[in-house]
């Protein structure tokens, strides 16, 4: 049915839905006949004791997606989806003294809109370091991009001047380029570049460099993403907020001198040219292992030991399906491999694998990077058995400068900092290389909604922690942030751009705790199957495509046949709390009255376990339409014996913000 008639505002519904729910409430029938109709109607008694949620809000980007039917109200792709597809032929040549890159880069752009395109725009994301760049973070200035060369279809094109011909222009960290005749639907252009870039030091976020390594990211000019919603994504990279990607190959050839390793996205297609026999030996003997290897070993590190000789040497790598590509150096690493085990993922019957790899900087006693490869291993094989098979051939833990802190690239990650703490090694490695999940397949805007990413990385990875620590609450982290920062009030809304929020606190309780919890309350109302049935459809829906929080929503209802309105709006537009609590517990004849207050704003329903001194049970459930009538108090009475016991939530499934109140006990 319209959407307008789907979710009528709960406000309007009639106060017959809460008739029945209050024990002991009901109204006796009348014994005489009741006295005429007024001609003016009486005021209610029933006073609104709190509000109640507007329906779910829609963008009118999402709207018209609809009506061109590349998106539904189910969740799933309309039939008319599309989505644009780039072919990257990349090289670069990195010096380490200096940090000095230059590359030069050719781009076959494909055009699957169903409109011409006469100007296309990438992100030269390295600018965030130029003089001129708008920052809402302080970054080290090293320069930025500098365009050598630009060519649309084998001729070099100017920069746009006042009174020249038609040329490029760059702003910020965007660059647009004219590509007349413009590219029809169904068409391709092909692009060339040439930059050079100084690689930022250490404080540079998501990257940078020491005098030991490199981890080299947002290196290149990358395709804008052009979508159905929104047409040309062309928010600049500021530094806080994240990245929205699209998808597309790549064959790149990276130059550095003989005896640094070398690790990035992608396969590595020519180790035969850059590795010694020695270190290919066990790098295979590692494919087939269950227990990790030390394909370079502290004393193995070198030209003519881990590689072969020379004054410099050309990786070459493959990558195919993936949103970006980064890649990280050192003569100083040592490199661990293992396999990982990740299911069926061609479905041929047999279990697939995924090549496991860590490079990290040996020499302080103190770090668990040692550890790594297994906890990296260890990551991916549960991650592919709790949402569904990894789907590429390797995965890549590196070490990087400390301001790196963890950062997601397809295939590779890299983590700042020696890590001398078990836990919180194996806690980034997780979140990370959850985020192969969230956003490198399921491809959502992180930008515009950063917790359709990392809130949902941020739950996928506690299950991690969960399952490789028996007995440790793994979400009691998250919920305990997100209590604490939502009762002191300075928590902002989820659906709010990532650079727009009032403080760092705001944004990360919005996009990391707040989804995480809201994520375990859903499993909680659902039950653990139907939650999960719901979670891996919009995955399997949205696995290399670029979802919107409506197709997350939608997804859900579609699945669960539930209409969860009301619990979108509450999470998601508005700061809402639960705070279900026991208000009073009163003996009166034949039993115990209890009253539950709800002293927060979100409606949510509730279960309430009351004991008795005999050791009996009772369970109260109240249904989340009592609440949505506007009522803040529950009132029901229990019989038999003395009541010793009252629980409100008492399998926590809610992300009730103070739990302090949440039992009675004589």
């Amino acid at each position: 049915m319209p959407f307008a008639t789907r979710r009528p505002r709960w406000s309007t519904l009639g106060a017959g839905l809460g008739v029945g729910l209050v024990m002991g409430c009901a109204t006796a029938a009348p014994t005489t006949a009741p006295p005429p109709t007024p001609a003016v109607a009486a005021a209610p008694t029933f006073v609104q004791e709190r509000p109640v949620p507007y329906p779910m809000e829609e963008s009118p980007m999402f709207r018209r997606a609809v009506t061109t039917d590349t998106r539904t109200r189910t969740g799933a792709p309309g039939a008319k989806y599309w989505q644009q597809w780039s072919r990257y032929t990349l090289a670069a040549t990195y010096d380490p003294p200096t940090g000095r890159l230059t590359g030069t880069g050719a781009i076959r752009y494909y055009n699957r809109s169903p409109r011409t395109l006469s100007t296309v725009y990438l992100h030269l994301h390295g600018n965030l370091f130029g003089d001129s760049a708008v920052r809402n973070e302080t970054v080290p200035i090293t320069g930025g991009v500098t365009l050598a060369r630009v060519a649309v279809r084998g001729q070099e094109i100017p920069e746009s001047a006042p009174k020249g011909p038609r040329g490029y222009k760059v702003n910020s960290t965007v660059l647009s380029v004219p590509v007349l005749p413009g590219i029809a639907p169904g068409d391709s252009v092909d692009l060339e570049f040439a930059w050079s870039l100084t690689v930022p030091p250490d404080g540079a976020p998501r990257g940078g460099r020491t005098e030991d390594l490199a981890y080299i990211s947002y290196w290149y000019p990358q395709m804008a993403v052009y979508d159905d919603v929104i047409g040309w994504q062309l928010d600049p990279y500021m530094g806080n907020a994240e990245f929205y990607m699209g998808y597309g190959s790549y064959d790149v050839s990276l130059t550095v001198p003989a005896g640094y390793l070398v690790g990035a996205t992608g396969a590595l297609t020519n180790a035969s040219e850059v590795l010694t026999p020695q270190t290919r030996q066990r790098l295979a003997t590692a494919m087939t292992a269950d227990t990790v290897v030390h394909v370079v070993a502290e004393a193995d590190r070198g030209a003519g030991k881990a590689t072969v000789g020379g004054t410099t040497l050309t990786w070459r790598f493959h990558a195919d399906t993936v949103r970006d590509f980064a890649w990280g150096t050192s003569d100083k690493f040592a490199w661990d491999a293992t396999r990982a085990v990740v299911g069926d993922r061609d479905g041929d019957g047999t279990a697939d694998t995924a090549a496991i790899h860590t490079f990290w900087l040996p020499g302080n006693a103190s770090s668990r990077w040692p550890e790594d490869a297994r906890y990296a291993r260890h990551s991916i094989e549960f991650l592919s058995g709790y949402l569904w098979p990894y789907p590429w051939p390797q995965m890549t833990s590196m070490q990087g400068p400390e301001s790196c802190g963890g950062m997601e690239f397809p295939m590779i990650t890299c983590i700042g900092g020696f890590q001398p703490d078990t836990f919180a090694l194996y806690g980034v490695t997780v979140h990370e290389l959850a985020h192969m999940w969230f956003p490198m397949q399921v491809g959502s805007d992180e930008k515009r909604h950063a917790w359709q990413d990392e809130g949902l990385t941020e739950f996928n990875g506690v299950q991690g922690e969960a399952d490789i620590f028996p007995g440790r609450d793994a979400e009691a982290q998250d919920k305990g942030i997100y209590a604490q920062v939502a009762k002191m009030g300075i928590e902002e809304p989820m659906m709010r751009h990532g650079d727009r929020y009032d403080t760092g606190i705001g944004y990360g309780v919005a996009s990391y705790m707040k989804p995480a919890n809201i994520l375990m309350t859903l499993r909680g109302m659902l039950g653990p199957e139907l939650f999960l049935k719901a979670y891996r459809t919009y995955g399997a829906r949205w696995q290399y495509k670029h979802p919107t929080p409506w197709d997350f929503f939608y997804t859900f209802e579609d699945v669960t046949g539930q209409d969860l309105g009301w619990f979108w709006r509450s999470w998601f537009w508005e700061t809402w709390t639960v705070d279900q609590s026991v208000g009073s517990v009163t003996a009166v004849p034949g039993g115990t009255a209890i009253v539950i207050v709800d002293q927060g704003l979100a409606p949510m329903p509730g279960e309430v376990r009351v004991t008795r001194s005999d050791s009996t049970t009772v369970t109260e459930t109240i249904p989340v339409r009592y609440w949505l009538n506007g009522h803040a108090t529950y009132r029901f009475t229990v019989t038999g014996g003395p009541v010793v016991k009252v629980e409100v939530d008492p399998e926590q499934k809610l992300p009730d913000v103070d739990r302090s109140n949440n039992s009675w006990s004589p």
